[in-house]
């Protein structure tokens, strides 16, 4: 099974719109802070939020950078 991360801060209505999205297709995930965890905003290179991160072991299967419901949809799909 693929490891979601997801990258966000407070106050960002696109974190809110992915963590919906997440939650109401009943897809678990990790929330990440890349202010409160810089070692891993750096490890996955991820410079803006919000910032979904699929993994398949530790390689990275998709990046889906902001609100985009149907690159979240394939993402979650495989």
């Amino acid at each position: 099974m693929a490891r979601i991360i997801k990258f966000e801060k407070n106050d960002c209505v696109p974190c809110d719109q992915v963590s919906a999205y997440l939650d109401n297709k009943g897809i678990s995930y990790e929330r990440i802070n890349p202010f409160d965890e810089p070692e891993l905003a750096v490890k996955f290179k991820v410079r803006t939020v919000p910032t979904v991160i699929v993994l398949n072991g530790e390689e990275i299967q998709h990046r889906i950078i902001g609100f985009k419901p149907q690159e979240l949809e394939e993402a979650i799909a495989q």
